[in-house]
């Protein structure tokens, strides 16, 4: 604090030599006769340059110099807060990422916007920035998209007319090109009916079982999310159960929206980072599916995990699906951190990889939101 006063005071006596220096130059300059236009003034140019030069330091000293009430900010702003600035996908995030911005928003007003072939929203979404709306162009879409959809969110195949396919961002041209290469991805929906109503081992929960266990703590189900949901599978079995869910994901190397949106679903294209676009308490359940794992750093998991508690209702539950890690961090890290909750463990089942080299375990999890804190 001393040495911030002392720099204060140093910087208003420089401005006031100046300012006195510049009165004399003025008051010297203007006694000179009009009759000797060519008298030399009392201050040399080089000198009045060099005031110039000073006075312009001094300006930018004094705008680069923080205030005490910065200074205070600064110090009692909590480590929390800070923290969630930088993991938070904020607006402030967009200004690390001027090129990606610059090129996102490069286009010619009143025509279609250019097309989003090397996925610079989902570039710019992912580092934490949400570009606004290109507000002069109109967004593209199918030339010739099919006029109706199936009732049915497990139709026995998805339209490609209806997805404007990029080949520099997806590795597919078609749905069926993408069954093809990997059936487990979701796309083919006739072969996803059974996935959610099956049961093979201790990490399955059925969903005829979930409204059991509903049912039997007089618990209803009716509005939910499923966070880094793929193609809608979740959300199209319970919509046969009369329950409505919404899904986040993302374009990852695949058209995941449109295919949510092409059984009838909706999709929210949202990383897992983001706040959930929900309101407090007004959410049944909430299932976190494979995209919820160990590859997101424990403290961005621990932001979601108390967002998924601000938009749960009491008795709602969080439903963790075979999330993935080390055993040892599961332990040590990822049990504690769920364990903070304060949630009742309806379910807790863990089971070992196969083939697993550095000792990986999936946990399915299904916990209940107590009633009061």
């Amino acid at each position: 604090m001393g040495f911030t006063m002392g720099l204060n005071l140093l910087l208003l006596l420089a401005m006031v030599a100046t300012n006195i220096l510049s009165l004399y130059h003025l008051s010297s300059t203007l006694q000179t006769p009009k009759n000797h236009p060519t008298a030399a003034p009392l201050v040399p140019d080089h000198l009045i340059q060099q005031l110039h030069t000073i006075r312009a330091t001094i300006n930018q000293l004094t705008r680069l110099q923080p205030t005490a009430t910065t200074t205070a900010t600064k110090s009692t702003t909590p480590s929390d807060l800070l923290l969630h600035s930088r993991l938070s996908p904020i607006a402030s995030s967009c200004h690390n990422h001027a090129d990606l911005l610059h090129k996102y928003m490069t286009y010619t007003p009143y025509s279609l916007c250019p097309p989003d072939s090397d996925s610079v929203a989902e570039s710019l979404i992912l580092r934490g920035c949400h570009p606004l709306p290109r507000r002069r162009c109109f967004s593209k879409t199918p030339p010739k998209p099919t006029s109706s959809l199936p009732h049915n969110p497990f139709p026995s195949s998805l339209p490609d007319q209806n997805v404007l396919w990029s080949d520099k961002n997806y590795s597919c041209n078609s749905f069926s090109c993408l069954v093809r290469s990997n059936p487990k991805l979701g796309f083919d929906p006739s072969r996803e009916i059974e996935r959610f109503t099956s049961y093979a081992n201790e990490l399955d929960l059925p969903i005829p079982q979930l409204f059991q266990i509903a049912k039997s703590a007089n618990s209803a189900l009716r509005l939910g999310l499923d966070i880094g949901g793929g193609t809608g599978t979740f959300a199209a079995t319970m919509k046969l159960h009369n329950v409505t869910v919404i899904t986040t994901t993302m374009n990852l190397g695949a058209p995941y929206n449109e295919a949510v949106a092409l059984r009838g679903l909706v999709p929210l294209h949202v990383p897992l980072q983001q706040r959930l676009p929900v309101f407090d308490g007004v959410l049944d359940l909430v299932r976190c599916g494979h995209a919820v794992n160990r590859w997101i750093p424990a403290t961005a998991l621990e932001f979601l995990l108390y967002d998924v508690d601000r938009v749960l209702r009491s008795g709602g539950y969080l439903w963790l699906d075979h999330f993935f890690s080390k055993s040892l961090d599961l332990d040590k890290v990822y049990g504690p951190l769920i364990g903070k909750l304060g949630y009742k463990k309806v379910k807790w089942a863990t089971g070992s990889k196969a083939n697993s080299k550095y000792g990986e375990v999936y946990l399915t999890a299904l916990l209940q939101k107590p009633g009061s804190k």
